[in-house]
C-alpha cells in the first residue's frame, strides 16, 4: 500500500475524533485502578475493541452515507472517502467487516477473562455500531444518533471497562460515564449542526433537522452542563478529593466552544470547532482520571 492510499484509509478512519473511544476506557480503567482492581491486559484490549469499533463504525458511515445520496459534492465537513471515489464502495464495506471482525475477536478475550455479559455488550456494540447509519431502521436518520452515542460511547464504554477490569459493576463508573457521553454526544451535535444542509434533503433526520439548528445548540449546552456537574458529585456525593475538580481547568475552553456554537454562521468552520471538541473531551477526560488518581 502506498503512502497515498495508507493516508486515504487513515482519513476515512477520522482519528481527530477518536477521543470517543479513547477516553471512556481511559476513565474506567482509571476507575479500577483506585480501587486496587487494575487489569493492564483487559484495560489494553479493552482500548483496542473501542478504536477497532469506532473505525469501523467510521467505515460504516462512509458507506451507508454514500449508498443514501447523504455524501454529495456541496458536502461541507471533512472529506468522505467513498463519496470521491477515493476508496469503492465494496472496499469500504470489507474495511468495515474486518474493523468488527477483528474487535470481534479480540473481544473473545474479555469474554473469557470478563464472562459472558461482555459478549452481549461486545455483541450489541457491534450491531448498533453498523446500525448507526445502515440496516432497516438506521439510527442516525431517524434522531436517535445522539441516543445511540451517549449510551455506547459513554455508559456501556466505561462501566464495561471498569467491568472487565474488576469483575464487578460499579456505581462511580455510572456516574463519571454520564459525563463521558456527554462528551462524545457532543462531537456528533457539532457534526449534525456542520451537515444540516446536507441531512435534510437526503432524509437523514438529526435533531437538528427535525428540530431546527438552535437544538442542536442547546443540546451541546445541555451537554456541558452534565458534564461539569459530575466532578461535583464525585466531591460532594461519593467522597473524592479536591483533586477531582481539575477538569474545571478546561471551564474557559468549554464557554469558547459555546460562543462558536452559537455565532459561527459559516459550516465549513465548524470542522474545526468539531476537531476542538474532540480535542475539549480528551483535555476533561485526562484531567478528570488524573484528578481520580491523585486523589487515591
Amino acid at each position: 500500500m502506498t503512502s497515498e492510499k495508507l493516508q486515504i484509509w487513515l482519513d476515512a478512519a477520522r482519528p481527530k475524533t477518536l477521543a470517543a473511544a479513547f477516553i471512556p476506557v481511559l476513565v474506567g480503567a482509571v476507575l479500577a485502578y483506585k480501587d486496587s482492581a487494575f487489569n493492564f491486559t483487559a484495560s489494553f484490549v479493552a482500548m483496542l475493541c473501542a478504536f477497532l469499533i469506532q473505525i469501523g463504525t467510521n467505515f460504516a458511515n462512509d458507506y451507508y452515507d454514500f449508498l443514501k445520496g447523504a455524501d454529495t459534492s456541496e458536502r461541507v465537513g471533512f472529506e468522505r472517502a467513498t463519496a470521491t471515489g477515493l476508496v469503492p464502495a465494496k472496499h469500504m464495506l470489507y474495511a468495515t467487516i474486518i474493523s468488527m471482525g477483528l474487535a470481534f475477536v479480540l473481544g473473545l478475550y474479555l469474554v473469557w477473562h470478563a464472562g459472558w455479559i461482555i459478549l452481549l455488550i461486545g455483541v450489541l456494540s457491534l450491531i448498533f455500531g453498523i446500525a448507526y447509519t445502515g440496516g432497516p431502521f438506521p439510527l442516525g436518520y431517524n434522531g436517535l444518533g445522539d441516543l445511540f452515542v451517549f449510551i455506547f460511547f459513554g455508559i456501556v464504554a466505561v462501566m464495561g471497562t471498569y467491568f472487565v477490569n474488576a469483575l464487578e459493576w460499579s456505581a462511580d463508573s455510572f456516574w463519571a460515564s454520564l459525563a463521558i457521553g456527554a462528551l462524545s454526544t457532543n462531537i456528533l451535535a457539532v457534526n449534525n449542526l456542520r451537515d444540516i444542509d446536507q441531512d435534510r434533503p437526503a432524509g437523514k433526520k438529526t435533531i437538528g433537522v427535525l428540530f431546527g439548528e438552535n437544538a442542536l445548540r442547546w443540546e451541546y449546552v445541555f451537554m456541558l452542563l452534565i458534564t461539569f456537574a459530575i466532578p461535583p458529585h464525585f466531591y460532594f456525593r461519593l467522597n473524592y478529593h479536591w483533586q477531582v475538580f481539575l477538569p474545571f481547568i478546561s471551564l474557559p475552553l468549554a464557554g469558547y466552544l459555546v460562543l462558536i456554537i452559537w455565532t459561527e454562521e459559516n459550516k465549513r468552520k465548524l470542522n474545526k470547532t468539531l476537531e476542538q471538541t474532540a480535542q475539549f473531551m480528551t483535555l476533561f477526560g485526562i484531567l478528570f482520571s488524573l484528578g481520580i488518581l491523585l486523589g487515591k
